[in-house]
């Protein structure tokens, strides 16, 4: 079967978007100060942006799953298909649960302007219409005790990497500042930013390892193991799994190597050099996470080793 490639596009381009809106408006409340998020990061065009997008491709992803679901073509929109999928499953009932989260997301990213508790609305919101998407995979597949094990799992791994997508972002947002914006004081607050994160993500790890490990035993099973890599779902998790090493390795290159010799390039008064080591460490940790994304997108659409007759 030819693999549903528009599908796959709009998955990747809502858990890109909705890892970027729920993970950059928490880094915002853990990793600086009220007084300084909305100039260190510009947050009110990045959460606003990234919340209208993610109703642009849930709107989009509707269409398509619902002329997938119906075997027919997305254009011209079959209504009938769509009214059928909102109103008679439960990814409608996740798909509108999603809408109402984002639009509440959006107005409180117009008005937060950085103070905390509009900024924690846009946080709470956007983990919701986040945690939505475990109804359009694999997490929704079984039923009683294993199905809410298996969702709740999901929705966990779902925060977890959407927290770690958008911290990314915020911390790349703080190195790659122009040099003319760039003072003692922006520098020390990237430090503490960077420190922050490094406390924060040991939870972030702690629980993607886990729920992987709960989905992984679901999702392919123990005896299926040996024939994994003879598998495209097995191929593309088993890619999955080394980017999130790579990830793995150079958060801790960032947090025990880059981030204390930046601590002392600042002191010092020469951080140039540090805060490029920085930057390239950031992009290619991004670079990883953002493939990591498309994958799940693809792997999301493939029978998994457990369910395979």
């Amino acid at each position: 079967m030819d693999a549903d490639w528009p599908l796959i596009g709009v998955r990747f381009a809502l858990y890109a978007t909705l890892s970027g809106l729920f993970g950059l408006s928490a880094f915002s409340l853990y990793g600086l100060k009220a007084g300084e998020r909305a100039d260190a990061l510009a947050l009110r065009p990045w959460l606003v942006g990234t919340g209208l997008l993610g109703l642009l491709f849930s709107g989009i992803a509707l269409v398509l799953l619902a002329a997938a679901m119906a075997g027919a073509p997305a254009w011209p929109i079959d209504w009938e298909a769509i009214g059928m999928l909102i109103t008679g499953s439960a990814t409608g009932t996740a798909w509108e649960a999603r809408m109402v989260a984002l639009i509440v997301a959006v107005i409180a990213a117009l008005i937060a302007a950085g103070r905390t508790a509009p900024l924690g609305m846009v946080a709470l919101a956007a983990g919701i219409a986040l945690a939505t998407l475990a109804w359009t995979g694999h997490g929704a597949m079984d039923e009683g005790a294993t199905g809410w094990v298996h969702l709740l799992a999901d929705i966990l791994h779902l925060l977890a990497a959407g927290a770690w997508v958008g911290a990314l972002l915020g911390l790349t947002l703080l190195v790659v500042r122009p040099a003319v914006r760039v003072d003692v004081a922006h520098l020390r607050l990237t430090h503490r930013a960077l420190h922050g994160f490094g406390l924060v993500g040991t939870l972030v790890v702690g629980t993607i390892v886990v729920t992987g490990l709960v989905n992984g035993w679901l999702l392919v099973g123990a005896g299926n193991l040996p024939r994994l890599l003879t598998t495209l779902y097995g191929q593309l998790l088993l890619a999955k799994l080394v980017l999130f090493g790579a990830m793995l390795g150079l958060a801790s290159l960032n947090r025990f190597r880059l981030t204390p010799v930046f601590e002392r390039s600042v002191a010092a008064g020469d951080h140039r050099a540090a805060l490029g080591a920085l930057w390239r460490s950031l992009a290619i940790e991004t670079s990883c996470a953002v493939t990591i994304l498309a994958l799940v997108a693809w792997l999301g659409m493939l029978e998994p080793p457990a369910t395979a007759m």
